[in-house]
């Protein structure tokens, strides 16, 4: 099946040499070349996944990011960028991406990404069950909502894959290798600490209000969410 994708990038000849390429493949690709176009395009018609920039013209990326996942919250977003600090990834991650990708970059690695989402997406979407549930914490899968107990828990569409994955692995400790291959489908440097961020944002958001912690840290081992 023909997938397609939306790139938004004012750079022409970044953007018009990856369509060319992904089209060779057999995608189907339409570009935008400012944010608010880039919206526009997405609002009109259905696209499996979405490439940004982050410095757009019209809107940047980070407020596209969000508009769009104010619409969808299972497309899958990757950021295509030159800006590269450790701040400008978390606010890519917190504004709704999936995947963050510093520019220069290679063209292969660039697809590997995309086939890893699309694929990804594709699982998701497979019967797996549409709840899952850990002591009092409650994911539904197709609605993205998250409850403990009565309260709402509001997440980004990175802490969500992130809370899914420890409770899909609940009660077996997991490292921030296994999270950085499964979640941001990376090999993260050690001396990256943007997962220590991400389960620092959970706590916060599942476990802080409630007398029963979940999220455990294994100190030089790893996580474990533990339901006894």
């Amino acid at each position: 099946m023909e997938r397609r994708i939306l790139i938004v990038e004012d750079e022409k000849k970044i953007a018009d040499t990856l369509k060319f390429g992904l089209d060779e493949i057999g995608f189907s690709v339409e570009v935008a070349y400012d944010g608010k176009l880039g919206y526009h395009l997405f609002s009109a018609k259905d696209f499996d996944m979405v490439i940004l920039d982050i410095n757009l013209p019209g809107m940047n990326g980070y407020d596209l990011c969000k508009a769009i996942r104010s619409q969808n919250q299972a497309v899958p977003i990757l950021m295509l960028t030159s800006m590269s600090a450790l701040n400008d990834k978390i606010e890519g991650y917190e504004s709704g991406a999936d995947d963050y990708m510093v520019k220069p970059f290679e063209f292969k690695e660039l697809l590997l990404k995309i086939r890893a989402l699309l694929k990804r997406t594709m699982n998701q979407n497979m019967p797996v069950g549409n709840t899952l549930k850990v002591a009092d914490l409650e994911m539904n899968l197709d609605s993205k909502e998250v409850k403990r107990g009565d309260r709402i828990i509001n997440l980004t569409a990175k802490e969500f894959q992130l809370l899914e994955y420890l409770i899909r692995n609940k009660n077996h400790l997991v490292s921030r290798v296994d999270i950085a291959v499964r979640v941001w489908n990376v090999d993260f440097h050690t001396n990256t600490n943007v997962i220590d961020v991400y389960i620092s944002y959970l706590r916060n958001k599942v476990d802080k209000h409630s007398e029963q912690k979940l999220i455990h840290t294994h100190i030089g081992m790893g996580y474990i969410l533990k339901d006894h």
